[in-house]
């Protein structure tokens, strides 16, 4: 591989400045820019006598410069403004990987308030995955700048061995000059630094100038945001013996079903040699990638199990390849080979006719879906006849410990947290301690949006029927501000924020924290127990983690209640709250007739299919349809990597609540309930 050599001192940084200030044109013969994959792969030889006091002059000359360039977040910056690279090298008697960043940037800006952290200032951040598993082991975060070091809270890692590796293997010095600053890097990765083996690493840049309003600019070398959240977001670095050549591939994806015109968007390369050795190379839309990999064999596969909804059948896709130092390798295919979609459908559902002392349809149907979609864990309950008839928890609360799920494990219930508070806004309606249409504003005045005067119009009743005009959330927004997009109760708008405006509401006029007022107003009143809404002791101990995947994410509690999102809970007994509202617990009836008008009806989507007699509303927090099996009410959830729902068909007295750790869990949600109630009937009703 080509590479860029340096002279030492300060004649290094004018190389430096000049393949930051005109890359593309400097020639093949002085620098590489390797292709960005997720991983980006990186090669690692050996270095000696490195000592970490932010000072270049004891690295080699010989070892090639990585591009870090890739924009996560936002817009890429200017170069002249905001740009860097790394090197590489590692020392086996010091077990070290050593990484030497480079990063120049116009306006270094030091945070010397009281209230540092990562993003008030320049700041760099390490991403280490030292096990690398294929498997998906745990991503331990290092922040670093003039006045902070600091770690992700490893307790929240889906892997109990994130915690072993702390600031006391990682050294970090760092050094100013001019408009240049060095990050220079010692990682001591112990037994897990091997020649061959694949490390999960990436760099993460954050650029404060000193006129920012928000938290800076981003460059990372891998391909995507949040990668302490997901070990497939880093890139990959290949430790390798001096001698040791890299080769240039590029090959080509394809689907055996020509129909198909989605392209799965990584592949992995697996030496048959030594299964530690493994990458990742990111795939365009027309089925090409384009990576580097050293002599030896491979075996080309895909990376996701499912791509859309075609899930890949991993045991006939798969090619062999062959690369050689110094031949252009002959790259075959990989054509990608479907299963057969999943046709568990019943003409009529179970659920009115199901025993559970003989529940194997049931079972074997959920079992399927889960292998099908990759669901890693699930919580069931039945519903029929307005009783729990049956209860059971399927598979794993995270896939790469494989510890299992069981009736005392808790998932993320998400948006279900909705209606739950809906209850509770309703009772203190009832009770006269807040009035349903009174413009929130004369409780207690948002200043974020205090500037647009259609924000005094807003009620609790629209923001528990999503008529706020709120965005869901303003990080959705471009600039990150909270805004209106219609006048107040004149269309319909799907808000988080709205909910979180009412919580803060509730909570200025009773006087009490939002926990107290959901203990007095749903948790008992309706006998709901195992239901946790913050961070505490038990919950850290019995939550599941979600997953994209098949791979964990991590378990991060909320340090405080969010009423769009935060309840944590389990199937069986979250049926308290189904069976509370099926038969109008708690409540007056005439509180329950308000929170059971339809006040939004929600329109299609432009690619929903059309259902005849099916009719979708939102009431106080619940949703409710009208259909050809009678009218329904319940809430879906969707936090990202954990997905549920709970429905109840009133005029049946029968329903079901699914919580799942996975961002698949909707696919099963929606065929559950064809399962369990309508049959294909709903096909054609």
């Amino acid at each position: 591989m080509t590479s860029l050599t340096h002279p030492k001192g300060i004649g290094r940084l004018l190389v430096v400045f000049a393949f930051l200030f005109f890359p593309i044109i400097l020639s093949a013969n002085t620098l590489t820019a390797l292709p960005f994959s997720n991983g980006a792969v990186a090669y690692a030889y050996p270095v000696t006598n490195i000592t970490v006091d932010g000072n270049s002059d004891d690295w080699p000359a010989h070892l090639t410069y990585y591009p870090i360039a890739v924009t996560p977040y936002a817009d890429a910056p200017q170069p002249d403004d905001f740009s860097a690279f790394f090197q590489v090298g590692y020392d086996l008697k010091e077990q070290s990987l050593y990484f030497l960043i480079t990063v120049n940037d116009e306006d270094h800006v030091v945070d010397s308030s009281d209230e540092v952290d990562w993003n008030t200032q320049d700041t760099y951040n390490l991403y280490v995955d030292r096990k690398h598993s294929p498997n998906g082991s745990g991503v331990n975060l290092f922040q670093f700048a003039s006045n902070l070091k600091d770690t992700a809270d490893t307790t929240t890692s889906w892997d109990p061995l994130a915690k072993d590796l702390t600031w006391d293997q990682i050294t970090i010095a760092t050094t100013r000059l001019g408009r240049t600053t060095l990050y220079e890097v010692k990682v001591v990765l112990g037994d897990d630094l091997e020649i061959g083996k694949s490390i999960g690493i990436d760099h993460v840049i954050i650029d404060k100038d000193a006129n920012d309003t928000g938290t800076g600019k981003f460059i990372s070398w891998g391909m995507d945001g949040g990668k302490s959240q997901s070990p497939v977001r880093l890139g990959d670095v290949i430790p390798l013996k001096a001698e040791t050549s890299t080769t240039t591939v590029k090959g080509k994806v394809k689907w055996k079903d020509t129909a198909i015109t989605k392209m799965t968007s990584r592949v992995k390369f697996i030496s048959t040699e030594n299964a530690a050795l493994w990458t990742i190379a990111q795939v365009d839309s027309t089925g090409s990638y384009t990576t580097t990999l050293p002599e030896g064999n491979f075996m080309i596969k895909p990376f996701w199990h499912l791509r859309n909804d075609h899930r890949i059948d991993l045991n006939r896709s798969g090619a062999a390849l062959t690369v050689n130092a110094n031949t252009t390798p002959v790259v075959p295919d990989l054509e990608l080979h479907t299963l057969k979609p999943l046709d568990l459908i019943p003409d009529k559902g179970i659920l009115m006719d199901f025993d559970p002392k003989h529940p194997e349809v049931l079972d074997n149907f959920i079992s399927r879906y889960q292998e099908y979609y990759v669901i890693p864990g699930v919580s069931l309950a039945l519903i029929k006849d307005g009783k729990v008839v049956y209860h059971k928890t399927y598979g794993v609360k995270n896939a790469y410990t494989q510890e299992r799920v069981n009736e005392k494990t808790l998932f993320e219930a998400a948006s279900v947290t909705k209606p739950v508070f809906g209850f509770a806004v309703c009772r203190l309606a009832e009770q006269g301690i807040l009035d349903l249409n009174q413009p929130l504003y004369t409780y207690l005045p948002f200043e974020d949006i205090a500037h647009d005067e259609r924000y005094k119009l807003i009620t609790a009743r629209h923001v528990l029927s999503h008529k706020t005009g709120f965005p869901n959330w303003r990080s959705m927004n471009e600039d990150g501000k909270i805004d209106i997009k219609f006048t107040p109760g004149t269309d319909y708008g799907y808000s988080g924020e709205g909910f979180e405006y009412l919580k803060r509401v509730v909570v200025e006029i009773t006087g009490k924290d939002i926990q107290t007022i959901l203990e007095e107003e749903v948790l008992q009143p309706l006998a709901l127990e195992n239901t946790y809404f913050s961070k505490n002791e038990y919950l850290q101990q019995v939550v599941a983690n979600g997953h994209y995947g098949q791979f964990p994410t991590r378990a991060q509690l909320p340090n405080a209640a969010g009423m769009a999102w935060s309840m944590h809970t389990e199937a069986q007994s979250f049926t308290r709250f189904a069976l509370g509202l099926l038969y109008r617990k708690g409540m007056q009836a005439e509180t329950y007739a308000k929170m059971f008008t339809k006040e939004t009806r929600i329109p299609q989507e432009d690619d929903d299919e059309v259902r005849e007699g099916w009719e979708d509303f939102f009431g106080l927090g619940i949703h409710m349809e009208e259909t050809p099996f009678g009218p329904t009410f319940g809430h879906g959830g969707n936090n990202g990597d954990f997905k549920c729902q709970f429905k109840m068909y009133s005029e049946l007295e029968a329903g079901f609540v699914i919580f799942t750790n996975s961002n698949n869990g909707d696919r099963l949600h929606a065929s559950l309930n064809e399962f369990l109630i309508t049959g294909k009937q709903a096909e054609n009703p």
